[in-house]
């Protein structure tokens, strides 16, 4: 199937996402721009960009997404125990821009990275309007550790990227962010592919037929829009080791 390629006229003209290529799995279509109407409208339909400096604009929608059910996300019991002692503080939408560049920078054992400064641009300017959000993790002396940004549409919301200044930085920005998600009532925080780190943590994977399904119907509840600065539930890292705020032992 011809991989389809996408204008930059005013019109959103995304393919069915049954139409993603199986090889490279879930390659969907190429082009286009970044602006928000139309970064919004592929998180609506189950679509994300991810691509380099050297390539266009590539659209993807993978067979199996990887999720997380916000309300049954993992603590090890090893981290468990550590975060009883964790001085580690959380905050949302402190600084965006400080985590996404934070995210954008280069990480042992890689080349480059996918955060083009064009993504830089879009994902700052959905923030300025009240959808992309980020979570700071940052430890007694204010230094920034551990964060994670995304996209909040209704009550889905999809994760971009996280990152460690820290040991277990990237871990408690994304349990705060699932225990915080699940207690405003966003059932489902979409982390795109699989890795042995977030399965660890309670990720699991959804046929693209159900996860689009779901995202239609969380997309078209009520949300929270505008900045979450001040409003997130959760303070302290230590808070997630409270019974409410995680699943099992």
């Amino acid at each position: 199937m011809q991989l389809m390629r996408l204008s930059k006229s005013a019109s959103i003209d995304f393919p069915p996402v049954e139409h993603a290529l199986a090889e490279p799995d879930g390659l969907l279509a190429q082009g286009g721009d970044l602006r928000p109407d139309r970064l919004l409208e592929a998180y609506r339909r189950g679509i994300f960009p991810w691509y380099s400096d050297d390539q266009p604009i590539l659209w993807w929608s993978p067979s199996q997404r990887t999720v997380f059910d916000t309300a049954a996300a993992h603590i090890p019991r090893r981290l468990r125990r550590w975060l009883r002692q964790c001085d580690w503080t959380i905050e949302a939408d402190g600084d965006f821009s400080e985590v996404m560049h934070a995210c954008a920078a280069p990480r042992a054992g890689h080349q480059g990275t996918w955060i083009t400064d064009a993504m830089l641009d879009a994902y700052t300017h959905l923030h300025e309007l009240g959808h992309a959000h980020s979570l700071e993790v940052r430890d007694a002396t204010g230094a920034l550790v551990g964060g994670i940004y995304g996209v909040a549409l209704g009550r889905m919301f999809f994760g971009e990227s996280m990152f460690s200044a820290c040991s277990n930085g990237s871990k408690v920005a994304l349990l705060a962010l699932c225990a915080g998600l699940a207690r405003w009532g966003f059932p489902l925080l979409d982390a795109q592919m699989a890795t042995p780190h977030l399965s660890s943590l309670g990720a699991f994977e959804l046929p693209r037929a159900r996860f689009c399904a779901q995202v239609a119907a969380l997309c078209a509840q009520p949300g929270r829009g505008g900045s979450w600065r001040g409003l997130f539930p959760f303070k302290h890292a230590a808070e997630l080791t409270q019974p409410s705020t995680t699943e099992r032992t």
